[in-house]
This record gives C-alpha cells, structure tokens and sequence, in this order.
C-alpha cells in the first residue's frame, strides 16, 4: 500500500514539474513573430547591444531599423511580411 501512494505522489510531482517548465513558453519569441494584428521584432539579447534588422513590407520598399533589446513593433501582421537580423549593430 505504501509503495502505490508513494507512486502516485511521485506521479502528480511528475506532472507539476511539466506545468512548471511549461509556463515560460508563453513569453514573446526571439526574433520576427506576428500576433493576430501586429508584426513584432524581439531582440533577445543580455548585453544591451542594439542591432539593425531587414523589414520585407507589403506592396512597398523594404527597409532598414535599428532595435534595441526587447520587443519592438514593426506595424500590422497584414503589411509585415517578415525581418530578419542583418549582422550588423547600430
């Protein structure tokens, strides 16, 4: 009997530990990534650099922009087609 609940609990701590390492998932990607409306750029970084990424738009010039650490929006996810790091800093 002591070894099916000892079982058991080591079944539920199993399954906590999932839940745990699960959660920071949900965190904003590195790099481009679109919600249901809006283009973003994150820039993980932990050194505080500042880079310049390609921004592809839509039916209009591509350009150029320096972002700093952390998300930055790019503009709406229907005129944003991508961006991409271009190994340089800014």
């Amino acid at each position: 009997m002591t070894s099916a609940l000892a079982a058991t609990a080591l079944a539920f701590t199993s399954l906590g530990a999932v839940t745990v390492t699960a959660t920071p998932a949900a965190a904003d990607p590195c790099g481009f990534y679109e919600t249901s409306s809006d283009a973003f750029y994150n820039h993980c970084t932990s050194d505080g650099s500042r880079v310049v990424i390609h921004v592809r738009v839509a039916l209009a010039p591509d350009y150029e922009r320096c972002v700093g650490p952390g998300k930055t929006w790019l503009g709406s996810a229907s005129k944003i087609q991508g961006a991409h790091y271009v190994n340089r800093t800014c």
